[in-house]
């Protein structure tokens, strides 16, 4: 109910669609506008927004290009894909600052230093962008979301040679994004299964701007240089916080609900029913169905998203090493006697697998998150186990059957 609460007040808040109902003056101030994370999954990043305010026009909006709805046909299905639409919106100020105030989230705002011709030219591509034929953008998580567009548009504007400060603060893709969900988390954990290598490369500094506070600390550095014979210009004249909340909520994480902990039983658990196992002749394969079937469930996701979706950073994925989407299918034939033999030689395959994975692991062609790595020992040696144990089967049938003709 808050999402949609969230959503309705924003999609009210706008000014209608026609950018023609816009006026600004030459007297108008420009400023970027960043919102730190909330507790939603889709908060969890921030959020960047362009304010345009003009006392002689009486105007105060935010443009803002964060605006989805769930109720989209297929939502989670086209996000999955990567093929999720945002709109480009227009939020009454205050409006926008009374939602993310409720959400307890910080708010600041940077006041740019703007020639008029640079204001018009960013004003007039805004209002053109607001057009209900423009409106409407392909979002991509990393090159073209809420945070990048703002940037790309006043950057365009802006007329002389921009200069950003050292980056020394160089991540990768995935620790970028490990900053802001914490590493030891289910969200983080599943953003690791499905990045690639590719998130493993460090991220250019222009492209960390993706993060609305990455973007807020880069501007606050900007320097704007307009010929040789001057010297460069901050591009922010002033900065302040709109928005302080009082109490400021701080996640802790329960050691016990964390991936690592979780996986750690289920492996301990299935090494003790291994040992069970020794001292039973006939045992159903209760516990190996369910493993495959899960690890094979969540490989065809990830080989969908690899091979199918247009988001970044999900292809070249070796997560598929040890989530082998056969698994899926083996997991239930395990119940099928007379595919015994055919599932044995299969195991060969999986093995080779899971230790290429490990691999993998060793020398760091791909991060893994940690907490993977009690699943893949669990599939090891269950699939070793399985090995043994047919094999032990296979031979020891072969003994009776020489004996038996011997006789």
């Amino acid at each position: 109910m808050k999402k949609i609460t969230f959503l309705f007040i924003l999609l009210v808040s706008i000014i209608g669609s026609n950018a023609q109902n816009l006026n600004f003056s030459d007297s108008t101030n420009v400023s970027l506008i960043t919102c730190s994370p909330g507790e939603e999954v889709y908060a969890k990043f921030g959020h960047t927004g362009i304010r345009l305010k003009d006392a002689q026009s009486n105007l105060d909006v935010v443009f803002n290009y964060g605006i989805f709805s769930f109720q989209t046909n297929n939502f989670y299905f086209k996000f999955i894909k990567g093929e999720t639409d945002y709109l480009l919106g227009v939020n009454q100020t205050p409006l926008f600052l009374a939602e993310y105030e409720k959400r307890n989230s910080i708010v600041w705002e940077q006041e740019l230093e703007l020639k008029i011709e640079e204001k018009r030219e960013l004003i007039n591509s805004l209002l053109e962008n607001l057009k209900p034929e423009n409106r409407k953008y392909r979002y991509n998580f990393v090159f073209d979301n809420c945070a990048t567009r703002p940037r790309d548009k006043i950057l365009d504007a802006v007329d002389g040679f921009i200069s950003f400060k050292v980056d020394a603060n160089s991540k990768t893709y995935r620790q970028w994004v490990g900053e802001y969900v914490g590493e030891e988390t289910w969200l983080k954990f599943g953003i690791d299964l499905v990045f690639g290598m590719d998130a493993d490369i460090i991220a250019p500094q222009f492209e960390s701007m993706f993060l609305p506070i990455v973007l807020m600390t880069e501007f606050q550095g900007i320097k704007v240089l307009e010929n040789k014979d001057q010297s460069p210009v901050p591009l922010v004249k002033k900065y302040r916080i709109l928005i302080d909340p009082n109490t400021t909520k701080v996640e802790l994480n329960k050691w016990y609900s964390e991936p690592i902990f979780i996986f750690c039983l289920f492996l301990a658990l299935g090494v003790f029913s291994m040992l069970f196992e020794y001292k039973v002749a006939h045992i159903k394969p209760y516990f190996d169905s369910l493993t495959l079937i899960i690890t094979g469930f969540a490989g065809l996701v990830i080989l969908y998203l690899t091979f199918f979706s247009v988001h970044p950073l999900v292809h070249h994925n070796f997560n598929l090493l040890w989530l082998n989407p056969l698994n899926f299918i083996i997991g239930f034939f395990l119940w099928v006697k007379p595919l015994r033999k055919a599932i044995y030689y299969y195991s060969y395959f999986n093995l080779g697998l899971l230790l290429l994975a490990l691999l993998v692991l060793v020398l760091s062609v791909q991060e893994m998150n940690t907490a993977s790595y009690p699943i893949i020992t669990l599939l090891l040696i269950r699939n070793a186990r399985w090995l043994v144990r047919t094999k032990h089967k296979y031979d020891k049938r072969g003994k009776y059957s020489n004996q038996n003709a011997n006789s």
